[in-house]
């Protein structure tokens, strides 16, 4: 399992990249977009406390997405789709 903050922890590791994040909170689909360690609801609203967690534990990560930024939503850049949690999870032990 891959948490929200491990995610925000290599998008500033990383910061050419932006991912989008798709989950499951409370049975419904949400998406989150990453950049730079900060996360965003792009299916809802933003808390605008950045110490309040964006998904809550009990949430799903479902797929995650990788793009080069600058995020363009009319014209993503891919650099991987869909990526299963495991498969960020190995990403993120061999790449810094």
């Amino acid at each position: 399992m891959i948490t929200i903050e491990q995610l925000e922890s290599y998008s500033q590791k990383n910061s050419q990249e932006v991912l989008v994040i798709k989950a499951k909170e409370n049975e419904e689909e949400v998406e989150i977009m990453i950049f730079k360690g900060f996360s965003s609801n792009l299916s809802g609203a933003t808390n605008f406390d950045p110490d309040l967690p964006i998904l809550s534990s009990t949430a799903q990560i479902i797929t995650i997405d990788r793009l080069w930024s600058p995020y363009n939503p009319a014209n993503p850049n891919y650099i991987q789709r869909g990526l299963i949690p495991s498969e960020f999870i190995h990403l993120m032990k061999v790449k810094p």
